[in-house]
Parts: structure tokens; sequence; C-alpha cells
């Protein structure tokens, strides 16, 4: 096959190597708009489960990403002013670098043979880079130019999250994944930091848009906007500052998250694939394993000896099927955050247990005490089971 890949984020990159690996004599290629190394973001997530799948697919990169990784089995809840709480979770977490992972599968694509041209711009599907492809892949992102094209086809549509989030880096390193909440005159602001390697951590910083009004951050620059955070999150940095990333106009890149979703995901030779066909709530942190997951699932349903047209629709019907149990787990997850007020006078031991279960889709219908109790009572029933056993 002749396949274009337009985006060069983990998905596309991805996707390319395990092509490759099926049967190197595709012909692929994945253009990039930015140069080498200019990516958004910090770290990502990911989880011991996403490896397995990893080392499976390519092992070759899943060692080079794993090595370049910072790991935690524990998170740590901080209330400002009232308690700290460390919790062992039992699951093993990852951080990596945004950079060093797209560094990584960049250099496993191109030893495979595939073409990767950054600063090359595909402006749309009749670009003369697409002609003659037998595939192409709209790895381009939430605002995939592919599909915009065509969005009543795909059935785009997008949800807009209440709360304002920033997403910034920080030398902290931290050695578990940190939830930090802090009271202010407006109201509550929080961050959630995790470690990604070379000494760095992201932090992300989210607040209801009252608070973030009402601290000034709608009219601060990102230097005075970095000043603030530092003074509200001084104990969960220990002095060391925050970095940004400005907008054009200097100011920070305060943001509500979008929940994309598209009735399909796919119109003649060209397939959707990532944050072009769907996003999930950064706070469960699974956009990249999902995006990874997309690659994988497209590789094999093309690989199925079925023309494209059912082989695109397989995989479709696959990957909707897989997203059903995260994007409810991401919807209940960024409801929690929003309903904040309603969880954050508990007490430690109590709001602990019900941010670990800010999944679940019974807890907004029910008192969080009672809710509480009910998890206790749970957990201990299946303790006494597993003791008989």
């Amino acid at each position: 096959m002749k396949v274009a890949c337009v985006g060069g984020g983990p998905a596309s990159l991805y996707f390319s190597i395990l092509m490759k690996r099926v049967e190197p004599s595709h012909d692929i290629t994945v253009y990039e708009r930015n140069p080498a190394g200019s990516t958004y973001g910090w770290g990502v997530t990911y989880w011991d489960e996403l490896l397995h799948h990893l080392q499976r697919a390519d092992p070759e990169s899943a060692a080079a990403i794993l090595d370049s990784s910072v790991r935690w089995e524990s998170f740590v809840v901080n209330v400002r002013h009232r308690a700290t709480a460390t919790v062992e979770n039992g699951d093993l977490g990852f951080g990596v670098g945004r950079r060093r992972l797209l560094d990584i599968l960049t250099e496993r694509a191109r030893s495979l043979g595939v073409r990767v041209e950054f600063e090359h711009e595909i402006p749309g599907e009749d670009a003369e880079e697409l002609a003659g492809a037998d595939l192409v892949v709209a790895g381009d992102g939430v605002n995939s130019v592919l599909r915009e094209r065509h969005a009543d086809h795909f059935g785009t549509e997008v949800e807009v999250g209440r709360n304002m989030y920033v997403w910034l880096g920080t030398p902290k390193a931290f050695d578990a994944f940190v939830f930090a909440f802090t009271p202010t005159e407006h109201g509550w602001i929080w961050c959630y930091g995790y470690g990604f390697g070379d000494g760095h951590s992201t932090c992300v910083v989210e607040c209801s848009p009252e608070t973030w009004r009402g601290l000034g951050f709608h009219q601060a620059d990102e230097a005075d906007t970095l000043a603030l955070l530092e003074k509200l999150f001084a104990d969960t940095l220990d002095g060391h500052p925050l970095i940004g990333r400005a907008n054009a106009d200097g100011g920070a890149h305060w943001l509500n998250f979008r929940t994309l979703t598209n009735r399909t995901w796919h119109r003649g030779n060209v397939v959707l694939m990532g944050d072009a066909a769907h996003t999930t709530h950064y706070s469960i942190g699974a956009g990249t394993a999902l995006a990874l997951a997309d690659a994988a699932v497209l590789v094999n349903a093309l690989h199925m000896g079925t023309e494209l047209e059912p082989a695109l629709a397989w995989y479709e019907r696959e990957r909707k099927a897989a997203l059903v149990a995260p994007q409810r787990s991401a919807r209940n997850s960024a409801r929690w955050y929003e309903d904040l007020t309603r969880y954050i006078d508990l007490p430690p031991e109590q709001l602990v247990v019900l941010l670990s279960e800010r999944h679940s889709g019974v807890l907004p219908h029910l008192p969080p005490r009672l809710y509480y109790r009910l998890n206790q009572l749970t957990t201990a029933l299946g303790e006494l089971r597993r003791g008989r056993r």
C-alpha cells in the first residue's frame, strides 16, 4: 500500500512502525507541519497494561520508551492547610516526555524505512502529496484539517468543559502522582503533577471559571500567571518554578477541555485516528494509550485480507466499542472536578477514596458520605471472601 499519514504525533508514527513490521514493502510517509522537536505539552502518562501491549507489538520501541520513563506506584493527595495522604494504589504508572516519545518513534519509524517529513503542511485531502495514496491517515489532532473539510460527513461534535486549565512544566521532580488542592478567597484551585524524566514534571492546573476570573487570570500575562501559581502551590513545588507556553499575545495558555466525538471515522480512503477521532479528559491520563491502540487496531484491520472499505469499517466498530468505557470514565472524572465543592470538605480519608472513585457513574447520584460507607463495606466484604478462600 501507499500510505500518507498527516500529522506526526504518536498515533501516526506508531501506525507507520507497525505497518512496516507487518509488511516492509508498504510505502509510508508521515507529514508533520511543525519542525522536529517542537511539540506542545510536557510529559504523557501511561500504565503497565499499555507497556505490555507495546512490548508485544514492537519490543524495540517499547524498550526505548521504558528506558526514558519515570515510574510511580503511589499517589499523594495534598489539601492545603488540612492534610496530606499517600496512597499505594498497586498500579504501576509511567511518565515520559512527549518530545522524547516522539523522537523514539520517529527514529524507529525511519529505521524501518518510513519517510518522516517535518515542516511539511498538508492543506487538505486534495494536496499533491496525497495523490495516488491508497490510504490517508488523518492523525492531525483535535483541530484536524482533513476532518474539518467534511465535518458534516464525519458527524463531528464537540462538548466544551466548564473548568479552565493550563498545561505547565516544572523542574520539580515528583516521585509520585500528586494531586494538590489550594483554597483561595475565590474558590479552590488544584493541580495534577507527575514526573516524566530529565528531572522535570508536568503540572496541570485547573479551577472553576469563577475562581479563574476572581484571581485575575483572565487578564494576566504569562509571567504574572506563573508567579501567582508558584505562590499558590509553593508547598507542592518546594520552591521550584513553573514553566509555561505563552500564547502569541503573551498570555498564559488557559483552555477549556473539548471532548470530541465523530459519528463515523472514515470517508473514502481517509481514516481518522487519535485526537482527530476522539478525545478523553486529561484527568484519566488515557489519551496517548488510546491513540496507540487506534494505530494497532487499524494495522490489524488493514491486514485481514479484506477490501479497504470493510477494513476501515471494522476498525471503526472495534475502536468505538473499546472507547465506551474510557470515555464514560473520563466524563465522570471531569464532572467530579467540576463538582469539587461537593467533596472537598470531607474528612481526608474519605476525600482520598472518592477521588479514587471519580470514574464512577453512581457517585454523582449518591450523598458522598453514603457512597464512601458503601465503598468501605464492599471492600471489606471482598477482603472477607478472599480470606475464606
